[in-house]
């Protein structure tokens, strides 16, 4: 059995509106403290209330588990990672961390400002408990990492925003914590940065150590997290396997309008606007969900005031998605062959028809873009959902399964032994190119 590396049981954390929360003040900020506390008093009537951050939070990570921890702004997330980092003291409740932490919750967060890159890289290293000669065996590791080796020995005050993230990162990961949390900070660095880092947090994990990741990057949390936590409100709405749980969270916050001239979350210039949007099956049923492998017609209304369109005055791309908007597969009319046919009226209806929808068991997205002569006229993300349920695609009895063979069917055949060589195509007749004189 896996031993335990983070208890949180019961945890609950709430905030007075209003009410500074304590911490280590200079006189400057008693003194600031004693007028606005004057100030409020002389507000006859005026209550502050009260809200909870976390409410009745429980779960536990196993040693060497990589946690995700997704929500909506104001879930909760970074206030429970500044709990079991003991930032913050909790209202109820308790969570028990096992080993050596070390978390990097904010830019800078344990750095004194007036101490040099170096300086501060021996402060954390020593509050973790690290002996001096640990420090010098890790620190051109961290630095090198870091890439400010020319600021090393400058005042991290005077750093930019990129180089105290990639310093503090560097610290946090190298200093070989028993467990790494990780809050939405790399979203300061550049896109480089970001995948070095998610590639030292895998390593991290790879090694036995344990990393609890808050971020809005579902492509992060898929690729590190094996399990993943939900916070909706302050509440855990979900702990279990990734997938699922981006699932969930995408599905719980997407719109629920269904017609499209309801959909407010649109981008273009309106020429051509998307009406409706419908799925049927061979039957002519309207349908959420369709087998994979069945023919379906995929009907998208649009209405327009210009007069005289013609079929090839326009683009429209219907893309299918995965749960983190990842591009899967596009139906469009530019790849349709032959060309559209029909007359194009001020109010009408495009229709694409699949004879088989080559596409594993999943929920797809469905993302609607229209173009007019070049110009994006409507576009709007994840416009419906289609279901494609799990079938006997290849006739064989075998079931792809998204998960473990991928989205997209491809009918295939294999040839064995003697009919290998039979099935491939005769060699090509190739003369040798003529040499020249004397050669």
């Amino acid at each position: 059995m896996t031993e335990q590396a983070v208890r949180v049981v019961g945890l609950s954390k709430q905030f007075r509106i209003g009410e500074k929360q304590a911490g280590y003040q200079t006189f400057r900020d008693k003194l600031t403290d004693a007028a606005k506390s004057m100030f409020r008093r002389s507000k006859s009537g005026r209550k502050s209330g009260t809200i909870w951050a976390l409410q009745d939070v429980s779960f536990e990570v196993g040693q060497g588990e990589v946690i995700g921890i997704i929500g909506r702004n104001g879930a909760g997330k970074s206030t429970l990672l500044k709990v079991l980092s003991r930032i913050t003291e909790p209202t109820t409740g308790y969570a028990e961390i096992r080993g050596r932490l070390s978390s990097l919750l904010e830019v800078g967060t344990g750095f004194h400002a007036e101490l040099t890159g170096r300086e501060n890289i021996y402060l954390n290293a020593a509050i973790l408990g690290m002996r001096r000669k640990d420090i010098g065996r890790r620190f051109d590791d961290i630095v090198a990492f870091s890439e400010v080796e020319k600021f090393i020995d400058t005042p991290v005050k005077h750093y930019s925003s990129g180089m105290y993230l990639r310093l503090a990162f560097a610290v946090a990961a190298h200093l070989e914590p028993d467990v790494l949390l990780i809050d939405e900070v790399l979203a300061v660095g550049d896109a480089a940065f970001q995948r070095k880092c998610l590639g030292k947090m895998g390593e991290v994990a790879q090694q036995g150590r344990t990393v609890l990741f808050v971020s809005h990057d579902m492509t992060a949390i898929s690729r590190l997290a094996s399990r993943t936590v939900v916070l909706e409100g302050g509440r855990v709405a979900y702990l279990g396997d990734t997938s699922d749980a981006i699932g969930m969270y995408v599905k719980e916050h997407q719109s629920s309008e269904e017609d499209l001239e309801l959909r407010t979350d649109r981008r273009g210039d309106g020429v051509i606007r998307l009406k409706s949007f419908a799925c049927f099956d061979a039957q002519g049923r309207k349908v959420t969900s369709v087998g994979t492998g069945d023919p379906v017609y995929f009907s998208v209304g649009y209405t327009t005031k210009l007069k005289g369109l013609e079929p090839l005055d326009f683009v429209l791309d219907m893309r299918f998605t995965d749960v983190m908007g990842h591009p899967i597969s596009t139906l469009s009319t530019r790849f349709s062959s032959p060309v559209p046919r029909g007359k194009v009226e001020s109010d009408g209806l495009m229709v694409c028809k699949v004879e088989s929808l080559s596409l594993a068991a999943e929920v797809y997205g469905i993302d609607l873009w229209l173009a007019y002569r070049g110009g994006m006229s409507d576009f709007v993300p994840r416009a419906a959902e289609m279901q494609v349920v799990t079938a006997d695609y290849f006739g064989t009895g075998a079931e792809p399964l998204i998960r473990k063979h991928g989205a997209a069917l491809i009918p295939h055949e294999w040839f064995v032994g003697s009919r290998a060589m039979e099935c491939m195509p005769p060699p090509a007749n190739i003369e040798s190119p003529a040499l020249p004189p004397g050669a």
